[in-house]
């Protein structure tokens, strides 16, 4: 896991410090002379890695938390002050979501058909091969009950140890925002279809307490709701504080804004859904923490959706890729598209490979200047202005090469510390860290 002094061509305004060859993450968060990796699920059945990058041309690897569960992943981590969260969700399988749907689906066969459907009938609405029911029949056996976040005293970055596990329900946590106070959980629970807002307090980290929920009318199915939409499409993805807001992407319903001056009863006082016509899912909404022309400004970043295999990225030939939007958000109540910036597929030599995804995925999410870090799969790091918040501008990009064996990078997260060193992961394996050199103000 040594660094490199490395710099590929295809990069603008943008060099590599070092590169650490770890297992795929999910996410990167900065603080202060540590970075933390949340890998996503990998052969060593690592969560967590801890790295001194004091020096951002030789990091060093300072401890890493092993999973004991082999069905789980903790590929999201965050750190306020000596305290570190990490999600605990299960890993996704070619069954995935086969085996909850299951009961409802032979239930439906068996009144439609006057007896019990057998395994190609069960199949067929399933999506997947006959022989594959007896395994999914078997996940429905073993249900899944380590979903949830787990809290971490990591004040000797060396020896984090673990505090408290708070379960959830479900597959578990996705992603998560936190202060010294609260964590914004993104989770399933008991009743629910899809992922909710979930605040805890915890300033008392060993026992976390629950304070409220955020749903999605529709989402409340014991509370009576029904869902105006297919399975889980409107969920709430991830919710990012903001003062007294917490600004929230939705997948497929777009983005909300959530009043929490109240946090025993948050309630939504904006939102904006641009689906359709845009086909890929709302993954962040963020905040700009300072007006811009005048103008409150937020940015919504999308997720572009797997494509499987060269086919299937043939059939989606001319479908718009998951880009960055610029809201104005002055009137929360009316909340106005400003912009998008999208990446062209003739700007990666990667756009087209499979499989693998193009488009836009996250940004970094702690602003201080009009300069938004994103992601772009296949796409590496795209450095963007927004100082003109209807004319976005590209200022800089970096394109990692594939990870060994792969058809392409897909590059996964970013997170930029108080000096501007940029810090980078993929979802195979690979950790950059680059500088920008900003070219001449426009």
């Amino acid at each position: 896991m040594e660094g490199t002094a490395h710099t590929p061509q295809l990069a603008r305004n943008v060099k590599r410090l070092s590169r650490l060859d770890l297992p795929g993450a999910g996410q990167v968060y900065v603080q202060g002379n540590y970075a933390y990796l949340g890998h996503l699920p990998n052969k060593q059945n690592l969560g967590t890695t801890i790295v001194d990058v004091a020096d951002p041309r030789k990091p060093r690897v300072v401890s890493q938390i092993n999973l004991e569960d082999p069905t789980s992943h903790s590929h999201k981590a965050r750190v306020i002050g000596d305290i570190m969260i990490v999600n605990s969700e299960r890993n996704m399988t070619a069954i995935g979501r086969k085996a909850d749907e299951l009961p409802k689906l032979r239930t439906q066969l068996r009144d439609a058909l006057g007896r019990d459907p057998n395994h190609a009938e069960l199949a067929e609405k399933l999506g997947v091969a006959a022989t594959d029911i007896p395994a999914v029949e078997e996940a429905r056996r073993k249900t899944y009950d380590m979903g949830g976040f787990k809290l971490y005293d990591v004040s000797d970055r060396s020896k984090p140890k673990l505090i408290k596990f708070q379960k959830t329900h479900g597959i578990g946590v996705h992603r998560f925002d936190m202060d010294a106070n609260y964590a914004y959980i993104s989770t399933e629970m008991p009743g629910y279809v899809g992922n909710i807002l979930v605040i805890y307090d915890i300033r008392v980290p060993a026992k976390p307490e629950e304070v409220s929920r955020w749903w999605l009318p529709g989402q409340h199915l014991e509370g009576g709701e029904k869902p105006t939409w297919p399975g889980r499409q409107h969920r709430l993805h991830h919710a990012l504080r903001s003062g007294d807001r917490m600004f929230a992407g939705c997948w497929h319903g777009g983005v909300r804004v959530i009043d929490i001056s109240d946090i025993h009863q948050p309630r939504t006082i904006g939102e904006y859904n641009y689906h359709p016509p845009f086909p890929e899912p709302s993954h962040t909404f963020m905040d700009v923490p300072f007006a811009i022309g005048g103008r409150r400004i937020a940015l919504a970043i999308d997720e572009e959706d797997h494509a499987h295999d060269a086919q299937e990225m043939e059939r989606r030939r001319g479908r718009p890729h998951g880009c960055l939007w610029v809201l104005d958000v002055t009137d929360v109540a009316k909340i106005q598209p400003l912009a998008i910036f999208q990446v062209s597929e003739l700007d990666s030599p990667y756009s087209r490979a499979a499989p693998g995804r193009f488009g836009a995925h996250q940004f970094h999410e702690r602003m201080d200047n009009t300069l938004v870090y994103c992601t772009w799969f296949a796409g590496g790091l795209r450095i963007v202005d927004i100082a003109d918040p209807a004319a976005p501008q590209e200022v800089g990009h970096f394109i990692p090469e594939p990870a060994p064996g792969q058809p392409g990078p897909q590059t996964n997260d970013v997170d930029v510390d108080k000096r501007g060193v940029i810090y980078l992961v993929d979802r195979g394996p690979g950790f950059n860290i680059l500088e920008f050199n900003r070219p001449n103000a426009r």
